[in-house]
């Protein structure tokens, strides 16, 4: 909706509000011009069903306003005399139009001694529940949000199965555009699998101040702008979806705006120089380790490596104890019941399953593993006797491709040798070629909503011939730490500053496994309570949160019993 479609919108709710309500604004002892002035109304209302003015406030945050509206449906019929649960059902499924009824009576009587109004058990259980889920909603709107790390973009940095609280404020928080929504949730109902909002009507785009800006390095929450899915581990067509309720990712931010940025051999150079990451950035690359002895699977798990795959041969397969052992498959090969390879994560297959399955498996030592590494764990490795060498593995052939952004040929860009490109920036200004224009189409005609074009040689913006274009807004670049592992920037481009949702600022829980059944959960208690970002080794401080809660509830224990003895 654009400006003129809002004023015209809220005009006739004015218009609605005033029909269905001037007579009991008149009983309750107030002028019925009152009913139509925007903003007062609701004012004057508040007052009339004896709610505190601030609540006003409520009234035009999205989300939290549709659940203030049932708190003031249910209010206004109860204080021209319908008291009754099923009057305030009524009031909330008939979406407020209900009150007309009250409206048009012959004389409307006011109830203005609230002590007249009786609440029934139920009215007090609806209330309660509405006021906490407004509070939570405004808190996971406006202030902080907790999200669950589900895939391993990240790692070892942030791990699968963390638990984030995101901030909202650090970076500003953004007002919901998405004006018709289910509270909590972001854009799927649990359990019913189905869109939880509306996608009409919008507000436009708007963010409260911040309190600082996006640093580089920086692990930054974000909505993913490519065309995104609907749940995640589901293969399944794009869907097009607003911008509050788009994927939420997270990565880290190795590019601000104005950088000029270049991968070279996997590694990240901005402005020219090799970018320095924090200490706690864990960064891995594709390793190959050679022995010619075999590289040995359980003397990687010793020296607490665990990020690869593992083959083993199985003799006896059939398909009863195939089914067994599925859920501990990654893939297969040579589906030959006697000469049947399994590849599974580091965990391999349990060996008491194998055992009451009957079958005849040997782990395949071969004289090469790929393995993800950071470089100091390469290294480390590259000083066991029993290894040969550990050689990075990058993707040094250039060749013109689609898969990596701007996704056109002639780019022959890839993962481990990219760029350089300048990321833009607000108010600076690009000149623009056939060359070069796969870089900025979908910011002119998508984030920045121009009509664009070309005509022969020439490049039109909103029907003009142009050279140059100017950016409106920042834009950012994003890329995991798992940089093999990871789809990032490098797939899809630039990030516009009007899609990012906050920083993680701290782990609350962590779950190693959490994707293997709950059987299988165990939880990382080292990481629970911790900071996402700062320097050095990274300290839980769940114990000082025991403690205090213990001491706490030992002084209301010493006050109660202190309390019985003056009684």
């Amino acid at each position: 909706m654009n400006g003129f479609q809002w004023i015209l919108f809220i005009l006739i709710i004015q218009i609605v509000h005033f029909l269905g309500t001037w007579k009991l604004y008149k009983a309750a002892g107030e002028a019925p011009w009152k009913a139509i002035v925007p903003v007062y109304n609701a004012i004057v209302l508040l007052k009339i069903i004896h709610r505190p003015k601030w609540w006003v406030f409520l009234l035009f945050l999205p989300v939290i306003n549709l659940m203030m509206f049932m708190v003031l449906w249910i209010d206004t019929v109860k204080h021209f005399g319908k008291n009754k649960p099923v009057d305030g059902l009524i009031a909330i499924l008939s979406l407020g139009f209900y009150i007309y009824t009250l409206n048009y009576q012959k004389k409307p009587v006011y109830i203005d001694d609230t002590a007249r109004i009786k609440r029934s058990a139920f009215s007090v259980w609806f209330g309660s529940i509405v006021f906490a889920v407004v509070a939570a909603t405004f808190v996971h709107n406006y202030f902080f949000q907790p999200y669950i790390i589900p895939t391993g973009s990240l790692e070892k940095s942030l791990l699968i199965g963390d638990f984030l609280i995101v901030s909202k404020f650090h970076y500003g928080a953004r007002i919901p555009s998405t004006t018709i929504a289910f509270p909590m949730v972001h854009d799927t109902l649990p359990v019913l699998k189905i869109r939880s909002y509306l996608k009409k009507p919008q507000l436009p785009y708007l963010r409260l101040p911040r309190i600082q800006k996006i640093k580089r390095n920086d692990i930054v929450v974000f909505n993913w702008p490519a065309d995104t899915v609907r749940r995640f581990f589901v293969q399944e067509q794009g869907v097009k979806k607003p911008l509050d309720k788009k994927s939420n990712y997270v990565k880290r931010c190795v590019g601000l705006p104005g950088d000029t940025l270049e991968i070279k051999a996997g590694f990240v150079h901005i402005n020219g120089e090799k970018n320095i990451l924090p200490d706690r950035a864990r960064v891995l690359h594709n390793y190959k380790a050679y022995s010619s002895k075999g590289v040995s699977s359980r003397k990687l798990l010793e020296l607490g490596l665990n990020d690869f795959y593992r083959n083993f041969k199985i003799e006896n397969i059939s398909q009863n104890s195939f089914d067994e052992i599925r859920p501990y498959l990654f893939g297969s090969s040579r589906n030959n019941q006697n000469d049947f390879i399994a590849t599974t994560k580091h965990t391999g297959i349990p060996i008491a399953l194998i055992r009451s399955l009957g079958l005849r498996a040997s782990e395949v030592l071969g004289t090469t593993k790929e393995l993800n590494l950071t470089a100091d764990e390469a290294r480390y490795l590259e000083q066991q006797v029993w290894i040969d060498s550990v050689v990075q593995r990058n993707q040094t052939v250039k060749t013109p491709n689609v898969s990596f952004f701007p996704n056109k040929i002639p780019y022959d860009w890839n993962q481990d040798n990219y760029g350089p490109l300048v990321i833009p920036k607000a108010g600076t200004t690009v000149t623009l070629s056939l060359k070069n224009i796969a870089l900025y189409k979908k910011i002119i005609n998508d984030y920045e909503s121009n009509s664009f074009s070309t005509q022969g040689g020439d490049i039109l913006i909103n029907g003009k011939k142009t050279e140059q274009y100017t950016f409106k807004h920042d834009y950012y670049w994003m890329m995991g730490d798992n940089r093999h592992r990871s789809e990032d920037s490098r797939f899809w481009g630039f990030v516009p500053e009007d899609h990012v949702v906050g920083k993680p600022v701290f782990i609350w829980f962590s779950i190693e496994g959490i994707n293997d059944g709950v059987r299988n959960w165990k939880v990382r208690w080292d990481r629970v309570f911790s900071t996402v970002g700062g320097s050095g080794k990274r300290v839980s401080y769940f114990p000082y949160f025991v403690a205090i809660v213990l001491l706490w509830q030992a002084y209301v224990f010493y006050r109660k019993k202190r309390r019985k003895k003056q009684a």
